[in-house]
C-alpha cells in the first residue's frame, strides 16, 4: 500500500515536470531544459511501470526458465525508442498515459474485489456477553467462547454465529443469503454473525469462534474464488508472455521492412516500428476475461451464490446435464397433506379434532404434516397408545379412532380402496382413517416439489440441458415428482453412494455435467460432478464440498447463476473481439502513416479501459433476461436403479 501511495505521488510529480516542458516549450520552443523536463516526467511518472516491466521479466522468467516479457516491457521499451530517437515529448506522453491508465485499470478490477469485501467485512468487533450473575459485559470478538450467551440489542449486527435461547425478533440475513426480506427467529433458531437484528432485543447462544463462522468462510470462499480464474481467463494469461514476444520479434522486421523495401526512411521506420510495438501491445486483450469474471462472481456473492472459482462459474455456461437430488432440493424436504377424505362427511368435525389430538403427542413428519393442515373446532387432550411402524389409537366417548398404515385392515370401503389405490400410483403416503377398526377415511401424504423447481426445470429445458432426477424413493413416488416438473430421466432406489455412478455415467458420455444436492449425503457426487451446487442454507458441509454455495434454498438462484455465467461468456468474447480488432485498426492505420506515439497510446489505453468498464457492467445487479432459445419438449425415462 505505501510503495502504491509513493508512485501516486511520482506520478503527479511527473505530471507537473511534463506540463511545465509543455509550457515552456510552447512559449520558447524546445531547449536541452525541455528535454530534461520530459525526460524527467518519463522517469517520475513512469518508474514503477519500467521497475516492473524488467523486473517480472527477470523473475518469471528465471522461474519458467525462458524468456517470459510482459506488457510493461513493451511500453518501456517504447519509451525508450522514442528517447533514443530525440522524441523525448512523446516518450513521456506515452507513459503518463500508459501509467495513468494502468491506475485506472487497477481501481477497476479492484472494485469487483471492494464491493464485495464492503458487503462481508460486516463482522462487528465487539459483543455483549452475560455473565452466571446475569451482568452484561462488552468484549472484544476473539474472546467470545463456544456456549457464551450473548445479548443483542434490536439494531444490532450479531456478532456471532449462534442459536438463540430467549426472545424474538425480525433479522436481516442479506450478507448470509442475499435476501433482503427479514425472517422472524425465535428460540432454537440459528443465527448468524453479521446479520442486523430488527426491532427486539434477544438472548443468544455462541455456537461458533470468530474463525469458524458462516461470514468467515464465505470471505475465505471470496477469496478464494477470485485467485481462481476461468479457463479462457488462464488461456489469456499464459498467451501473454508468448504474444509479447512475437511483438517483440515483429517490430524489427517491421523497421527492416519499411526501410529497405517500403523506402520510408531510416527515422520514419524507426518511429513507425515504436508505434507499432505501442499498438501492437496486448493491454486490451490482456483485461478482456479477468474484470469481467470477477465482477460476474462479485454480483452472485451479494445475492447469495458463492464460487469457489472463477472456472466453475465457466463450466456453468457449459452444461449439458444438470442431476438433481430430489429431497430437499426438487422438493421441500418435508411431507404435506395432499388429500383429506371422509366417506361420511357429517363426523368431519369430530373426527378432525380426534385426528389432531392424536397427532400432536406424535413426534414424526408425518404427525406434524398432518397437525400443520388440520384445523380442529376444538383441542382435545386424549390419551393415545402409539405402536411405532403401525399407527396410534385413542378413545373418544367410548368409540376407537385409529390412525394406521393400510395394511392393517382387512375389511376397506370400495370407494376408500379405489382412492388409495389412485394415491399410491401417485407416489403419495397413504394412512386409513378408522372408527371401531371400520375404515371411514383417509389422508395421503407427499413431500411436495418447491416453489421454484419447475421452472427451473423448464427454464433448463429450454436452454436444452438434459435433466436428471435422483432419488432413493420408490419408482412410483419417483414418477410422480418426475412428471409433476417435467424431468426427462428420473432414477429412483439410489443409495447416497451410488449417486456416484449416476454422476460418472453421464460424464463418461462426454457431458459437462452438474450436480445439485444439500451437500451431506450428496457430498460424493458433487465432488465428482464438474460443478457440484449445494443448497446449503450456509451449513459448513456444503460450503466445504461444492463448487457452488447456493445460500439459500431456492433453485431460482441456480437459474440466476447460469444466466450470469452465460451473460460473462458473452462479454468476455465480446472483449476478445472488441481487442483484436482496436489493434488491427492501430497497425493499419501505422502502416499509413497515420499513428503518433502519443495517439496510439491513448486510443490503445483507452480501449482497455473500455475493455474493462464493459466487464464491471456485470457488477450492477438486474433482471437477467432467458436466452432466446428453446429446446424441445421431451417425455419423463423412468429408470429403476433395482432392476
Amino acid at each position: 500500500m505505501r510503495i502504491k501511495r509513493v508512485a501516486t505521488k511520482l506520478y503527479g510529480l511527473g505530471l507537473i515536470l511534463y506540463l511545465i516542458g509543455l509550457a515552456i516549450n510552447f512559449a520558447k520552443g524546445g531547449t536541452l531544459a525541455v528535454n530534461l523536463l520530459y525526460l524527467a516526467a518519463t522517469l517520475f511518472s513512469g518508474y514503477h511501470i519500467i521497475w516492473e516491466g524488467f523486473e517480472k521479466t527477470i523473475v518469471d522468467t528465471r522461474k519458467a526458465r525462458r524468456f517470459m516479457p510482459n506488457i510493461h516491457l513493451l511500453m518501456s521499451l517504447g519509451a525508450l525508442g522514442a528517447i533514443i530517437i530525440g522524441n523525448y515529448e512523446e516518450a513521456a506522453l506515452l507513459i503518463l498515459i500508459f501509467a495513468g491508465a494502468h491506475f485506472l485499470e487497477g481501481y477497476a478490477e479492484g472494485k469487483s474485489k471492494r464491493e464485495i469485501k464492503t458487503l462481508l467485512e460486516m463482522t462487528p468487533v465487539k459483543a455483549k456477553r452475560i455473565d452466571a450473575f446475569g451482568n452484561i459485559r462488552e468484549i472484544v470478538i476473539d474472546e467470545v467462547k463456544l456456549g457464551d450467551h450473548l445479548q443483542v440489542q434490536n439494531g444490532d449486527q450479531i456478532p456471532i454465529d449462534g442459536e438463540i435461547v430467549d426472545g424474538q425478533s425480525d433479522i436481516n440475513e442479506a450478507t448470509i443469503n442475499g435476501e433482503s426480506m427479514p425472517r422472524e427467529k425465535g428460540p432454537g433458531d440459528p443465527v448468524f454473525a453479521g446479520t442486523v437484528n430488527g426491532s427486539r432485543p434477544f438472548v443468544m447462544e455462541a455456537t461458533k469462534t470468530k474463525d469458524d463462522t458462516v461470514l468467515a468462510r464465505i470471505l475465505q470462499l471470496v477469496e478464494q474464488s477470485q485467485n481462481d480464474l476461468s479457463k479462457t481467463a488462464t488461456k489469456i494469461k499464459r498467451l501473454e508472455p508468448k504474444y509479447v514476444i512475437a511483438v517483440l520479434s515483429l517490430v524489427p522486421l517491421f523497421f527492416l521492412f519499411g526501410y529497405l523495401i517500403a523506402d520510408w526512411g531510416m527515422s520514419v521506420s524507426l518511429y513507425r516500428s515504436i508505434v507499432f510495438l505501442i499498438s501492437a501491445s496486448p493491454c486490451a486483450f490482456a483485461a478482456a476475461a479477468i474484470p469481467a469474471t470477477l465482477s460476474a462472481i462479485s454480483n452472485l456473492a451479494r445475492r447469495g451464490v458463492l464460487f469457489k472459482g472463477g472456472s466453475y462459474l465457466a463450466n456453468l455456461a457449459e452444461l449439458e446435464t444438470v442431476a438433481f437430488d430430489k429431497t430437499g432440493t426438487l422438493t421441500n424436504g418435508t411431507p404435506q397433506v395432499t388429500h383429506f377424505y371422509l366417506v361420511d362427511e357429517s363426523q368431519k368435525d369430530d373426527v378432525i379434532n380426534v385426528i389432531y389430538a392424536i397427532e400432536s403427542q406424535i413426534n414424526h413428519p408425518l404427525a406434524m404434516a398432518i397437525t400443520n393442515y388440520l384445523r380442529p373446532t376444538e383441542k382435545w387432550q386424549l390419551s393415545v397408545n402409539n405402536e411405532v411402524g403401525k399407527g396410534a389409537t385413542a378413545t373418544y366417548l367410548e368409540d376407537d379412532y385409529s390412525i394406521k398404515k393400510p395394511t392393517l385392515f382387512k375389511q376397506v370401503p370400495e370407494a376408500i380402496k379405489i382412492k388409495q389405490l389412485a394415491l399410491a400410483n401417485q407416489g403419495r403416503t397413504v394412512v386409513y382413517l378408522a372408527k371401531n377398526n371400520v375404515v371411514i377415511g383417509l389422508i395421503a401424504l407427499m413431500d411436495t416439489p418447491s416453489k421454484n423447481a419447475k421452472a427451473t426445470i423448464q427454464f433448463l429445458k429450454d436452454q436444452r440441458i438434459h435433466t436428471v432426477m435422483i432419488t432413493g424413493d420408490s419408482r412410483q413416488t419417483g414418477e410422480a415428482i418426475g412428471n409433476e416438473l417435467g424431468i426427462d430421466e428420473v432414477i429412483t432406489n439410489v443409495l447416497p453412494e451410488e449417486k456416484v455412478d449416476v454422476i460418472r455415467q453421464q460424464k463418461a458420455a462426454g457431458k459437462m455435467t452438474g450436480m445439485v444436492g444439500d451437500g451431506v449425503n450428496d457430498a460424493p457426487a458433487l465432488v465428482t460432478a464438474d460443478v457440484g451446487v449445494a443448497m446449503g442454507g450456509g451449513t459448513d458441509v456444503a460450503i466445504d464440498v461444492a463448487d457452488v454455495v447456493l445460500m439459500e434454498n431456492e433453485l431460482s438462484k441456480f437459474t440466476e447463476s447460469y444466466q450470469m455465467a452465460k451473460r460473462l461468456n458473452r462479454i468476455v468474447w465480446q472483449n476478445i473481439i472488441f481487442a483484436i480488432l482496436v489493434v488491427i485498426s492501430l497497425i493499419g492505420l501505422n502502416f499509413f502513416g497515420l499513428m503518433t506515439i502519443g495517439l496510439g497510446v491513448f486510443m490503445h489505453e483507452g480501449s482497455t479501459l473500455l475493455v474493462i468498464l464493459n466487464g464491471l457492467r456485470l457488477l450492477k445487479t438486474k433482471r437477467i433476461v432467458n436466452d432466446e432459445h428453446h429446446g424441445p419438449r421431451s417425455k419423463v425415462g423412468i429408470v429403476n436403479i433395482a432392476e
